[in-house]
């Protein structure tokens, strides 16, 4: 029995996610020095994940040439 195409993965996950792993979690409260080295790596703080959200340029039209100008 073959996969179907909707539920193969390409490159793996490519939105977002709002879970992360508890590596993940204590990674980022040491960037944010909220991690001591000796605290339990179970019961965790909830760690806020944003939303990368890039906006699209608008293209630029460029002025049309006049026509019979020489």
């Amino acid at each position: 029995m073959t996969i179907d195409k909707s539920l193969k993965v390409k490159k793996g996950v490519s939105r977002s996610r709002n879970v992360l792993t508890r590596v993940e979690r204590i990674e980022k409260l040491q960037s944010q020095d909220r991690w001591a080295d000796d605290a339990s790596p179970f019961s965790l703080p909830k760690i806020r994940v944003y939303k990368v959200v890039l906006k699209k340029k608008k293209k630029v039209k460029e002025a049309p040439e006049e026509k019979g100008k020489k």
